[in-house]
């Protein structure tokens, strides 16, 4: 019998980031479901403050050097790699200098949101599927952490569904206590529409918000875990009434057995 294989995108994970709920989840869950004898590939955005010369990146010239176009600009697709030596695991990074060469994360020096965080989001959901599609690796189970990674879910079920890698892929998404109040750029809704998108799909982000987001992402997924023990009262409940899967929150003794046996029970079905 084949191995499962898990594809992990990840807003954050530690060392490359400071150590919190995510980022750790975002480390240690990849090498337990591949300690359970599961092959994993993990994602995460090469954020500028990331130290390459300390974590060792370099690029990967075979799978780099194709543009993805958003908004009518091209911008080229860098994808670097990295290893956990602990792990036995590597880290690949979506890279581009125009959405990530900045050494802040996701808000700006005072706290606020990047005014172009919509389109940083579209090239990473697209970067990560693109290279996904290069390996040649068949995800079973594709598992999301972060609103970061909100897009992933649409793109893989409308724009990626007819690519035979991607075919009988179940999507997971891990909703977190990562809310903010301002909203996305007015353009979000328009800028997501890919081939195979239409505006109908995307028409949650005509307010583009942070729950808007993470109702388009539960409207695409097909499980949920609470990825922390408190989230938005909305969008739990906008999850739960979907009847789809959903897993509570787990503690950090519990959560690899527990995700593992979900991510089981997904592909059985």
């Amino acid at each position: 019998m084949e191995k499962t294989k898990v594809l992990f995108v990840s807003q954050e994970i530690t060392p490359y980031l400071p150590e919190t709920e995510m980022s750790a989840i975002g480390r240690y869950l990849p090498q337990g479901i591949q300690e359970k004898g599961k092959e994993i590939r993990t994602f995460m955005p090469r954020y500028g403050c990331i130290n390459e010369r300390r974590n060792q990146l370099h690029e990967v010239i075979r799978l780099s050097g194709m543009n993805l176009i958003i908004d009518d600009t091209d911008h080229p697709l860098i994808i670097k790699v990295a290893s956990i030596q602990a792990a036995r695991m590597q880290v690949y990074f979506i890279d581009n200098e125009d959405y990530f060469h900045r050494k802040e994360i996701l808000l700006d020096e005072n706290g606020d949101a990047f005014g172009d965080n919509d389109e940083r989001a579209i090239f990473f959901a697209r970067g990560v599927l693109e290279t996904v599609k290069k390996l040649r690796w068949a995800p079973d189970v594709v598992h999301c952490q972060g609103w970061f990674t909100g897009l992933v879910p649409l793109y893989l079920k409308k724009s990626f569904n007819e690519d035979p890698l991607f075919t009988d892929t179940k999507v997971v998404f891990s909703l977190y206590d990562d809310e903010f109040s301002s909203k996305f750029s007015n353009q979000f809704r328009d800028k997501s529409i890919i081939e195979g998108v239409s505006q109908e799909d995307v028409s949650i982000l005509e307010d583009a918000t942070y729950v808007a987001l993470h109702k388009l992402a539960i409207d695409q997924s097909d499980a949920f875990i609470m990825g922390s023990p408190q989230i938005n009262e909305e969008v739990k409940a906008y999850a739960l009434a979907s009847g789809k899967p959903f897993l509570e929150h787990k503690s950090q003794d519990e959560y690899v057995e527990a995700y593992s046996e979900f991510y089981d029970k997904l592909v059985a079905e």
